[in-house]
């Protein structure tokens, strides 16, 4: 016979009470020999946040889905404002990388990540219309209330919504107008506010700038290296030598805005940004030092920005609202690569100082060179001109020998190579007194017959070099900006006087006017490959990040005289 179901209910009971029993005289017992490995919620959200980031960086920065979707999971974990950032920033540069064909898949209860996709289609339809654009966000914002959009925009959506400059920009000009860096500013603010009363003019009243006597000081030489690459002041005598060209400098775009300087020597960016801002201003055109520069992208200014300076490449971020224009000497060094080339070239030498300085020079030659479809390039580097002399004092010459330089495009031996015989062009990037002994050392340690084409950078082209200089440079050619190879030679008698015949001075000089011709044609940079102006700085043009590239022309030292070489 079964037992019955109240029997087996009955032991069910005992067992049940006995465990209870058990349980409560012994909880002390087991607390103490088998501690708990809950965790806290601390730690689990800290666990989760992690478990999400290391799908996004397994992604390595391609779209994805399953990215995308560990953003959103990851944001409410979050705990600051700038890591939350951070997140919808890199979301939102997944986001608009996705293709139509990846975006599928989204469940009924993906509430948020429809609303992403929805912004997305927002933004695409919409963002060569500002006006538009703000709209439809405010738009979105209503039907998705709960998006973390909401609350913390993506910084390039952000910037997208700035209202276009236009052509009559209202340009705040931000500059070291006191303390050590006076000099530059001065500088381009006179070309800057030359180009907007027109170009040429008559002679001005105004005071020379005079640049500082060389004291060492490590800061102002560096301000200077940042914007120009050039050292050493040049005399002050009258220049005459200059070749008169087919060059020509565009005429300035007209604008009657008026323009406010900002003195960015004492202030913080944010608080000038701010006051430009507030009081109307729609541009701002600088600041001049990198560090200054970087701030503005870390930041993301609410108003648009030609910087003037360059950040490096792997800092550069697509910014509707933010461009780079400099006196790049990385930019003159890839002129050269492609000049050279273009000449039919096929073993390059680079002479460059044995500094940072000069191992950056070589690399964007090197790049410049290969992407022209060259191969290996050789650098080799010299020390200052005391050692230099001392060097030719003792008879010994420049070899035509070096180390390649590896700009981790090709795979290369980076042991010293000696080409002697192979070398058919040298590019140096030299001063004036470091140019005037490296050349007869290079004659000194080859034949004639096997002698290399020499080519340098405008680093060494400055004021007063006379008639033995020009003789004694035969057959070298350089590069130069337009205004000083003759492309407007009453715009250049304009400079001499405000400048004090100050070859560097001149260069900022010419900065000022192009980044004038740039700010009042802005809207128009973000078009790369589409703008192409003739500055007074180069030829310039707009490559990707809305960087300006300068292309300078070439010079020739020909029986003591200088001519185009073109």
């Amino acid at each position: 016979m079964r037992p019955s179901i109240f029997l087996h209910l009955k032991k069910g009971l005992i067992c049940t009470a006995m465990l209870s029993t058990f349980a409560l005289s012994g909880c002390q017992i087991v607390s103490e020999y088998f501690p708990s490995t809950q965790k806290t919620p601390e730690q689990s959200t800290s666990d989760d946040a992690s478990r999400y980031q290391a799908i996004i960086d397994a992604a390595q920065g391609k779209p994805s889905m399953e990215a995308i979707r560990a953003y959103i999971s990851q944001e409410p974990l979050l705990k600051t404002a700038a890591e939350r950032q951070a997140n919808i920033d890199g979301l939102w540069q997944m986001l608009t990388q996705l293709t139509p064909e990846q975006i599928h898949g989204i469940g009924a209860d993906e509430n948020i990540l429809q609303g992403w996709v929805d912004l997305l289609d927002i933004y695409q339809n919409n963002r060569d219309d500002t006006d538009a654009l703000l709209a439809g966000y405010n738009d979105w914002k209503m039907r998705y209330s709960n998006n973390p959009g909401v609350m913390t925009t993506p910084t390039l959506l952000q910037q997208a919504m700035i209202p276009q400059v236009g052509k009559n920009p209202k340009i705040a000009l931000f500059l070291p107008m006191s303390g050590q860096g006076q000099v530059f500013g001065q500088a381009i603010m006179q070309g800057f506010m030359d180009a907007q009363k027109g170009l040429p003019q008559g002679p001005a009243t105004q005071t020379a700038i005079t640049p500082p006597p060389s004291s060492g000081n490590d800061v102002l030489d560096q301000i200077y290296e940042q914007v120009a690459a050039t050292t050493g002041n040049a005399p002050t005598s009258s220049d005459s030598d200059v070749v008169t060209s087919t060059l020509r400098i565009d005429a300035a775009p007209v604008n009657t805005q008026s323009v406010k300087v900002f003195d960015t020597t004492n202030k913080q960016m944010p608080e000038l940004i701010e006051q430009a801002k507030n009081e109307g201003f729609n541009l701002i055109v600088g600041p001049l030092l990198k560090s200054d520069v970087q701030v503005i992208t870390q930041m993301g200014a609410p108003v648009s920005v030609l910087a003037l300076n360059e950040l490096d490449a792997n800092q550069l971020q697509p910014r509707p609202n933010l461009c780079y224009f400099s006196l790049s000497p990385e930019d003159e060094a890839q002129n050269a690569a492609a000049y050279m080339k273009a000449e039919g070239k096929q073993m390059p030498l680079v002479l460059v100082p044995a500094n940072a300085f000069g191992d950056r020079i070589a690399k964007a030659f090197a790049q410049g060179w290969q992407e022209k479809g060259g191969g290996t390039v050789l650098m080799q580097t010299f020390g200052s001109v005391p050692s230099l002399k001392e060097s030719i004092n003792r008879g010994a010459g420049i070899r035509m020998t070096g180390t390649p330089v590896n700009t981790g495009i090709q795979s290369i031996d980076s042991q010293y190579v000696d080409s002697a015989g192979a070398i058919d062009g040298v590019y140096i990037v030299a001063t004036r007194d470091e140019l005037t002994l490296i050349k007869p050392m290079i004659e000194m340690a080859i034949s004639s017959r096997s002698r290399p084409s020499l080519y340098a950078s405008s680093r060494s082209n400055q004021a007063g070099s006379g008639a033995d200089y020009r003789f004694e440079m035969d057959g070298v050619k350089f590069s130069e900006i337009p205004l000083l190879a003759g492309a407007n030679n009453n715009l250049r008698k304009q400079a001499q006087q405000k400048l004090n015949n100050d070859y560097s001075l001149f260069r900022l000089y010419a900065m000022g006017i192009d980044a004038w011709s740039l700010a009042n044609n802005y809207d128009k940079l973000q078009q790369s490959g589409q703008f192409r102006i003739n500055g007074a700085s180069g030829t310039l043009s707009t490559t990707p990040n809305c960087v300006v590239f300068r292309e300078l022309p070439w010079l020739q030292f020909k029986q003591g005289k200088v001519v185009s070489s073109q």
